[in-house]
């Protein structure tokens, strides 16, 4: 009866052992499976310290370099600050300098503008004075005075056309005017042909003294005459006064005779009757 019952518990006991044996083997797996796993996991914690390691030398680099951006920024700020404060007092200095000419060239505007004003005013004088020499030659004596009246007329166009300059204006008009006294002031003679106040064309000896007389007499020294000055409805023109008394032929003839030098110098008395303005006879 003993025996029996050892039986199954032998039994027991090497199933016991066989399943201890079976859970050994799996324990054994297991810590195999774990040590792997720790060490992957290690090599991974490794791998991990590494990168770790590496993005600390790079944040360290960053830093290093950003400071390093820092302060050359800052530098650069600086630099770039005081480049511009030079500038902005260049650009200072230039425009004060620019109002300064520009002021300048106003003023110099300005005189050119008073300038022009002045010279338009003095053209303006001298041709007005030039028209008015005009006028008067216009009505003095006709001793050559289409070629007198065509220079008076020439500058009073060259005037107004501003062909000529103030400068030029004025000292042509001061010449004509001289040349005008002259003429007021001179004894000339010519001979040359005269047509008569019939009409008649005659060879005549003709005498101007200033613009105060002008008489002819003729080859033969038979016919004789005086310019007169006339007026009519305000305009000047001149004849011949052939009517003469024997007192003024006589002082006609002496008078051409004497700047012919056909008789000696000396002073001719002629009558205020013989004047260019003493009127018809």
């Amino acid at each position: 009866m003993k025996r029996l019952k050892l039986v199954p518990l032998a039994h027991l006991m090497l199933l016991v052992l066989l399943f201890s044996g079976v859970a050994l083997a799996d324990r054994d797996a297991e810590i195999r499976d774990l040590k792997l796993e720790k060490e992957k996991l290690n090599s991974e914690i490794q791998k991990l310290n590494r990168q770790i390691a590496s993005t600390d030398s790079m944040l360290k680099a960053d830093d290093s370099r950003y400071k390093t951006l820092s302060q050359r920024y800052k530098a650069d700020t600086e630099r770039r600050r005081a480049e511009i404060d030079s500038l902005n007092s260049k650009i200072k200095a230039v425009a004060g300098e620019l109002q300064t000419e520009r002021n300048k060239q106003a003023r110099a505007k300005n005189r050119s503008d008073n300038v022009a004003a002045k010279r338009k005013a003095l053209r303006a004088e001298l041709a007005g004075i030039s028209k008015k020499l005009e006028a008067q030659v216009a009505e003095t004596l006709p001793w050559e005075r289409e070629s007198r009246l065509d220079r008076v007329k020439s500058l009073t166009r060259d005037i107004e056309s501003g062909n000529a300059s103030e400068e030029e204006g004025f000292s042509r008009l001061k010449s004509l005017i001289a040349e005008e006294t002259k003429f007021g002031d001179e004894v000339a003679i010519i001979n040359s042909p005269l047509t008569r106040k019939n009409g008649e064309l005659i060879n005549a000896s003709i005498l101007r003294i200033g613009n105060q007389w002008m008489v002819y007499s003729d080859e033969n020294g038979t016919v004789f005459g005086t310019l007169v000055r006339k007026v009519e409805n305000g305009k000047v023109s001149y004849e011949w006064n052939e009517d003469l008394n024997l007192e003024e032929r006589a002082a006609v003839r002496l008078a051409i005779e004497v700047k012919q030098a056909k008789k000696p110098p000396q002073i001719v008395n002629l009558p205020v009757s013989l004047s260019v303005v003493g009127g018809e006879k």
